[in-house]
Parts: C-alpha cells; structure tokens; sequence
C-alpha cells in the first residue's frame, strides 16, 4: 500500500430522478479530481437518483449499468471510487454503497439506519453488517449520511482496521453545524481520516448545503466544500495517522472489560 494517497469529494446537486444528467455529472468529476492527482474519490448519497421513493425500483433496476459504468473508468484511471446507489435485492431496496477498485466491485454496504424522520424506512430494507474493505487505496471503512449519528459503528469499523471512512449523504439544511461537529468527532475519536460528500442545492423540499469534507485523524479539515457543486481533494498520510495514534494510544488504553456489551 502506497504511504500516502490522493483523495477527493465530488459534490454536486443531484438531478431528482435523472440517472443519466447524474451520471455524466458523476463521471466527469472524477475524472476532473483524477487529473489532479486524486486515485480515491468519494460520490454522494443516492447519486444516481436522489430519494425519488415513487420510482426506486425501476431506477434501482439501472444500478447494475452505472456500476460497469464505473467499473469501466476505475480500471482506465486506476481508481477507487465509493458512492450510494438504490439496490434491488430479494425482493426488496436497499441504499448501498459499492466500493468499486480498478475495475472490480469490492464491497458494498447496504445502509445499516434508516432516517425513519424521513420516511426511508417505509421505502427502504436495513442492512445487518458494517464494511471494511482492503483496496489498493488503504483499507476502507464506509457508513452512509445517519449513520454518522451513531459512534457504535465508527469505533467497529476503526478495531476491525479501517484508515479511512468514507461517508456518502444527502443531509439537509438546517442541520450543518451537526454535520461538521459529528464528523470532526468520529475522526478524532477513531484516529482516522474521513472523506465525507454531501449534495448540494435544492432537491424536492429540502435544500441541501454540501461541505463535503476531507479529515485528518486529529480533526483537522483538510479541505471544505461550499455550497455548490465543486471537487474538493487532500493527501491522506498514512504515516501521520500512525504516529499520532503512538503519541495519544486510545486503542491501547480501551477498557472493553468495562464497558461491557451494550444493549
């Protein structure tokens, strides 16, 4: 693995419903974030589609052809790139993540909290398991937008190995100072980098203000999107994660015997 990699967050409003105006807006950014050095990259939530519930199956029905979409331009640009799609499986929807390598789909994570505030739950099937994946990028930890909410999931994925989390979302105005405290506090706590992308501009009702962000395990923002669609892109050194987690051993000084098994 290399000792430091290019990373990036695309962000963009998502066209509701338009696979295709998503799509060439999907695969233009990373080319963009690319040829400026970036070989990891992260997409929104529901990229492909937005929450558009009334048409999620037929829209769902078009994942497999964005995902060789993506397996195409990962292998020509050598590649990782994450992001959220609507997926079908045994009859019913699911919001998943797919890792896609240089090619090949790696991993997926089917969203494990459902922002029941929202409705998701009624549309959407839970997943049952987290995700970290190797790739050639580092070893990838990924939760989708609520998720953030719920630390139980970040600290299982930082012991099970994962140096960078990346975090797809939609997550809508008013709500940003939790986005950037929640975000920073995952990061600090687990001593890892976070690329977290969010959409921009209006969709439906809501408004949804980007600031998608690169953070480095002691909470510093590398970088920080506006308000509107843009690249925004960081080195992640390795090295740095790894002495800081020596200088303040959180790991080590754990006290699970403590803790116990939370119910």
């Amino acid at each position: 693995m290399e000792q430091e990699i290019g990373a990036a967050a695309v962000q963009f409003n998502v066209a509701f419903g338009d696979v295709e105006t998503n799509l060439q807006q999907a695969l233009a950014g990373l080319r963009r974030v690319r040829q400026n050095g970036c070989r990891l990259a992260v997409l929104p939530e529901m990229w492909s589609s937005g929450y558009d519930y009334k048409r999620l199956a037929a829209l769902a029905a078009q994942t497999p052809r964005i995902l060789g979409e993506l397996q195409r331009l990962t292998e020509e640009l050598d590649m990782v790139v994450v992001g959220s799609l609507a997926e079908q499986a045994g009859g019913k929807l699911y919001n998943t993540a797919f890792v896609v390598d240089r090619g090949q789909t790696v991993g997926s994570y089917r969203k494990l909290h459902l922002f029941s505030t929202m409705g998701e739950d009624r549309f959407l099937a839970a997943g049952d398991r987290t995700l970290v994946v190797p790739t050639s990028a580092g070893r990838l930890g990924v939760a989708i937008c609520y998720d953030l909410r719920f630390p139980e999931q970040f600290r299982k994925m930082a012991l099970e190995g994962a140096e960078i989390i990346c975090l797809p979302a939609e997550w809508p105005r008013p709500r940003e100072e939790h986005w950037r405290t929640l975000l920073r506090a995952r990061a600090i706590e687990n001593q890892l980098f976070i690329i977290a992308t969010n959409c921009c501009g209006p969709q439906g009702n809501l408004d949804f203000f980007g600031m998608s962000m690169l953070i480095a395990p002691r909470g510093e923002v590398l970088a920080e999107a506006g308000d509107t669609p843009t690249e925004i892109t960081a080195r992640f050194r390795f090295e740095e994660m790894a002495k800081y987690r020596y200088q303040i051993p959180c790991f080590r000084d754990r006290r699970p015997e403590i803790y116990g098994t939370l119910p």
